[in-house]
């Protein structure tokens, strides 16, 4: 069957603006514990970054003019990049109706993009019986990455989930509860103040992923004390722990990270730190405490949770600066 569909030629012209205003109109309706998780998701793997590898004839060279590191194109992690959403554990269904809301060709072409991953969401909510507020996240995605890598590869994927049956079990309202609860300082906690300390998630599917950062220390240096394994086997960019890092100053970018509870731990962005992950291309926000952040600049004065990218970059200036040449040449 010819993959060229009304929906993937539909998807293929949407641009960054058409999904920014698809995904702001859906977000209401995302369940609590997935709302900043697909937010993250979003930043961690941008459609204007993949239209850019894409488009070019020489891959390699670009990801060095990027100064790209780790693993960057969606289409090699296509059931691996969303293990931290809820949403994950409903993968295989949602990836199977997608795929078959595409071949059946049925899909109106007239209607917006958050309708059809509406229709998406209220099929699987029907055959699976669970809320369309924890299947909408997870469809939003599922329809990004059928934008980024195309119907067969999205088809061909295996479609399986990676989380224990502990945390298979787990509520959403566990989840948020857990996000949500700081460390016991003891019976004289109040009285604490340089010795605080507190715990922070990197991956909430594995109970062994946390370090502890002393009370307005950058999560950064509490994760190069992090000692418990060989980091490097695993990420060549995690040179001291956990969080991979290059500096301490925002220059380099390695180190950025998604918050997916505790943001108002953190603290506010500095300038630096501001406008540096606008320049990488990581987020372009004005917020005291966005959803990512830079972990050599991030303080935490309380418990918090995060996700780590697979990957870092630079490529917000080189954006900006092909939009510019683009819109001069019009």
């Amino acid at each position: 069957m010819n993959s060229e569909t009304h929906l993937t030629s539909f998807l293929q012209n949407t641009d960054t603006k058409d999904w920014r205003a698809a995904v702001d109109e859906l977000s209401p309706d995302v369940h609590e514990v997935d709302a900043a998780a697909v937010q993250i998701w979003l930043a961690f793997f941008p459609l204007d970054l993949a239209r850019l590898f894409d488009e070019t004839d020489d891959a390699a060279t670009l990801a060095r003019e990027l100064l790209m590191q780790g693993d960057f194109r969606l289409q090699d992690q296509i059931d691996s990049s969303h293990t931290f959403l809820y949403g994950h554990r409903f993968w295989p269904e949602v990836k199977k109706a997608v795929v078959e809301y595409v071949e059946s060709n049925s899909a109106n072409p007239s209607q917006t993009l958050d309708r059809h991953i509406r229709t998406v969401t209220k099929k699987v909510a029907a055959t699976t019986k669970q809320e369309e507020s924890l299947l909408l996240g997870i469809t939003i995605i599922a329809f990004m990455t059928l934008a980024q890598v195309g119907l067969e590869k999205l088809k061909n994927a295996p479609g399986t989930i990676a989380l224990d049956a502990a945390q298979k079990r787990k509520s959403p309202e566990q989840i948020l509860k857990e996000r949500a609860r700081n460390d016991n300082q003891g019976v004289f906690g109040f009285l604490r103040t340089a010795d605080k300390q507190w715990t922070v998630v990197f991956d909430e599917n594995d109970r062994t992923a946390k370090f502890k950062v002393i009370d307005s220390e950058e999560l950064a240096s509490g994760a190069a004390r992090d000692q418990s394994r060989d980091w490097r086997a695993s990420d060549q960019r995690r040179i001291e722990g956990p969080i991979p890092v290059e500096c301490r100053s925002a220059a380099c970018g390695t180190c950025w990270v998604g918050v997916l509870g505790g943001a108002e731990k953190l603290s506010e962005v500095s300038r630096r730190e501001g406008t540096q992950i606008k320049q990488f291309g990581y987020i372009n926000t004005d917020e005291a405490k966005p959803l990512i952040r830079l972990a050599c600049m991030a303080q935490a004065s309380g418990a918090v949770s995060i996700v780590i990218p697979p990957w870092n970059g630079v490529f917000g200036k080189y954006l900006q600066k092909r939009k510019e040449t683009l819109e001069a040449s019009a």
